[in-house]
């Protein structure tokens, strides 16, 4: 703090002696030499090591500002080119090219992933592969091979804007669902059964015919092999749920066969089918609000997996508990009495009970009441004669009575 107070007050005597020496130069234009020499008299006065403390404290100041300087200019002139650019937004070319995407648009398209998966559905496109496989065999009576590529969630939208063309785009309604579904068959696919329907050549892919429209009879055999994988489809749910799958139209132009809305999401299954060295794919696009109606079946982990009442465990504990034992009280008359009339109880007290021979007597299962009767004598035992029948709820007296119609079935 020492140091401190010296530094400024030699500042302050030399900033003293510098206005005394513009006061001697009249403040108009001086001469740089008659400066100088005021200058160097006022050092001087103050001390040749003075000076040299002074001139080392300012260049430190500086040398301590200079990084700090430097770094403010360094993240001023900071500018991000464009390749960081790219990776910030997500507009990465080998990420589009592999279908990864990363940094803004992996925020906007996060919806795509985000929807819940259905376990069941996978073993039913399982079994529906399998089917299908025998039926196109069956068909084209050549080796056909039908492989499920994939099985992902996507927007009704996006997937109309992706679709390739030319392709045959076929609508149909599940009529227990109420709701339409869409199955796409490209192009290669088309032109490969074409080929082995109407005996085609084989070792070479087939030629694909640019600038005409399908014919009738090209889409009349694409809607009798859509027919046949339909009609294995609904064999493949028929385990789950029954349904019909009725076809409705075949389009080639993807805004004519708009089954929902663009933001919908939807489950998109590729399946794959490969005759020999010819083949293609053919996308089943079911949107989530058709599959509400079996949203709960859907997302069991196995088949006849039970999410509510389950009538063979009911039958079962129903028949456990008629069999089992329990006691019973027949409880003559109850009252409320203060603890203090009970401590002043002495032997030979009567107590008072408020009922006479003929009113009923309750008849409880612990604290639980289950019916009333009236008190009288067999032989040489005391009796109750139940005079009004058990409070059953009707859930347990139809458990109750299954249970009782089974046992009787079995011991006939």
């Amino acid at each position: 703090m020492a140091d401190e107070d010296d530094d400024d007050l030699m500042v302050d005597d030399l900033d003293a002696a510098w206005g005394d020496a513009l006061a001697e130069q009249g403040g108009g234009e001086s001469e740089d030499d008659d400066l100088a020499a005021a200058w160097g008299a006022a050092l001087e006065e103050q001390g040749a090591g003075s000076a040299d403390d002074m001139a080392a404290h300012w260049a430190s100041m500086v040398d301590a500002s200079e990084p700090e300087l430097e770094t403010a200019t360094r993240g001023a002139d900071r500018i991000l080119n464009q390749e960081e650019i790219d990776n910030l937004l997500g507009f990465n070319i080998e990420d589009t090219i592999s279908g990864e995407t990363s940094g803004i648009r992996a925020l906007i398209n996060s919806s795509m992933v985000s929807y819940e998966r259905l376990p069941m559905l996978e073993i039913v496109f399982d079994r529906l592969v399998r089917l299908t496989t025998t039926s196109l065999r069956n068909f084209t009576s050549d080796n056909v091979e039908v492989s499920l590529d994939s099985i992902t969630s996507v927007r009704f939208g996006d997937y109309l804007n992706s679709i390739p063309l030319p392709a045959i785009l076929t609508v149909f309604k599940a009529e227990e669902w109420d709701g339409f579904c869409m199955a796409t068959v490209e192009s290669s696919l088309i032109y490969s059964i074409i080929d082995v329907l109407l005996g085609g050549g084989r070792g070479g892919a087939p030629v694909r015919v640019e600038g005409r429209p399908y014919t009738t009879i090209e889409i009349n055999l694409v809607r009798r092999m859509v027919e046949i994988i339909l009609a294995d489809a609904e064999l493949a749910f028929a385990p789950l749920s029954p349904v019909h799958f009725n076809l409705e139209r075949l389009e080639t132009n993807p805004r004519f066969a708009a089954i929902s809305r663009s933001a919908n999401a939807a489950i998109l299954v590729e399946l794959r089918i490969d005759m020999e060295d010819r083949g293609g794919k053919i996308e089943i696009m079911m949107p989530y609000a058709t599959l509400e109606p079996i949203r709960d079946l859907l997302l069991q982990q196995f088949m006849g997996e039970k999410f509510g009442r389950d009538t063979t465990w009911e039958g079962h504990l129903a028949t456990e508990i008629h069999a089992a034992e329990m006691e019973v009280a027949a409880v003559l008359y109850e009252t409320e009495v203060p603890i203090s009339r009970i401590m002043k109880l002495e032997l030979g007290d009567t107590l008072m009970f408020d009922i006479g021979p003929h009113d009923p007597v309750s008849i409880k299962a612990g604290e639980v009441h289950l019916t009333e009767g009236h008190l009288g004598r067999v032989e040489d035992n005391i009796a109750i004669a139940v005079s009004r029948s058990l409070r059953k709820s009707k859930m347990t007296l139809s458990a109750f009575e299954k249970a009782m119609q089974k046992e009787m079935e079995s011991s006939s």
